[in-house]
């Protein structure tokens, strides 16, 4: 009896991870949104966030986590970079190092930015983290619409941001 009782939680465990695993995150349509926000870390989500801002879905953008030694002159080098925006709509945050502090991060620009509607941009297997860490963080009356970048993650990469996810949701629930 016992070993079944404890046979609960692991078959919970292998079932999420199984959801978690084929049900990925998918990208958004072309709604529309104040602004586009990518969390760095993942191949073509820059490239994803200056599309949106090329087709007009959204006004502003952050790069949030960007490394302190680059640029806006290596992002120009490196990508299509829409010049006429680069003063008025993309700003580059500096100051995250995780996911956590992306969300803080992203928090504080919006309130500078008025920003009520948020595009967030980063890869598929990190979205439901992200997207966590981003509604407890932003204010309530910001929407968040998550725009998932498609990669093919390694069994061990998905099982280890699965593991980081239960873990942030067993934080929030302890109020950490």
């Amino acid at each position: 009896m016992i070993l079944r009782i404890l046979s609960v939680p692991l078959l919970a465990w292998i079932l999420g991870f199984a959801w978690f695993a084929l049900l990925l995150p998918e990208p958004a349509g072309d709604q529309q949104t104040d602004a586009v926000v990518i969390l760095t870390g993942g191949a073509n989500r820059i490239d994803r966030a200056l599309d949106v801002l090329r087709n007009g879905e959204a006004k502003y953008m952050l790069i949030s986590g960007v490394d302190p030694d680059v640029r806006i002159a290596d992002l120009e080098a490196e990508y299509d970079w829409p010049k006429k925006l680069e003063k008025c709509c993309i700003d580059l945050g500096f100051r995250s190092v995780d996911t956590r502090s992306n969300a803080t991060e992203t928090a504080r620009w919006a309130e500078r930015r008025d920003v009520h509607s948020i595009r967030l941009v980063t890869s598929d297997w990190h979205m439901r983290r992200a997207e966590l860490e981003l509604a407890k963080t932003l204010p309530t009356d910001i929407t968040l619409i998550p725009d998932a970048v498609p990669t093919h993650p390694s069994f061990g990469q998905l099982f280890r941001e699965y593991n980081k996810y239960w873990l942030r949701v067993a934080a929030s629930w302890l109020g950490i």
